[in-house]
């Protein structure tokens, strides 16, 4: 790029993630299904990519279709924003993560070939095998911080 010229703007995906506590505590997550086309047999939120909606409307939908859980959208907030790219090569993604207040259902799994089980995790005693910016973000809910980045330094 030369020193007037501006970088060209780049979309970027939007994704949704439920951070969902338990009465003790423990956060939710899903093994992905081991062929999956991304980060197959390790534990992530439950996610989705916003479809051209806005991305409660998106979390409550990707809740019920994977998980059959029910949730209001004035029972969520925002806890965590991650800014994240995987490579040089790949489009940048900002992953919202979403606090469910107030629920109904029990976790099930309704998409078998994305997600082979439901579990809830001591915050504390999470998986080896998960997501990394999934644990990045657990860890900046529980800290308390609103925003973290990742691979950005691989550009």
């Amino acid at each position: 790029m030369l020193r007037n010229e501006a970088p060209a703007t780049e979309l970027h995906i939007v994704g949704v993630h439920l951070y969902l506590e338990d009465t003790h505590g423990r956060i939710l997550l899903g093994l992905r299904h081991p062929d999956s086309a991304y980060a197959g047999n390790t534990w992530h939120f439950l996610a989705g990519h916003c479809e051209r909606e806005e991305a409660v409307s998106c979390l409550v939908r990707e809740a019920q279709e994977e998980a059959g859980l029910v949730i209001e959208p004035d029972d969520v907030e925002l806890v965590h924003l991650v800014h994240l790219v995987d490579s040089p090569s790949a489009r940048p993604r900002i992953g919202l993560v979403f606090r469910a207040r107030t629920w109904s259902g029990t976790p099930a799994i309704r998409e078998p070939d994305r997600c082979v089980e439901w579990r809830f995790w001591n915050p504390k005693d999470l998986p080896a095998d998960i997501v990394p910016y999934t644990r990045q973000a657990i860890d900046g809910v529980l800290a308390g911080r609103l925003y973290s980045q990742r691979g950005w330094d691989r550009q």
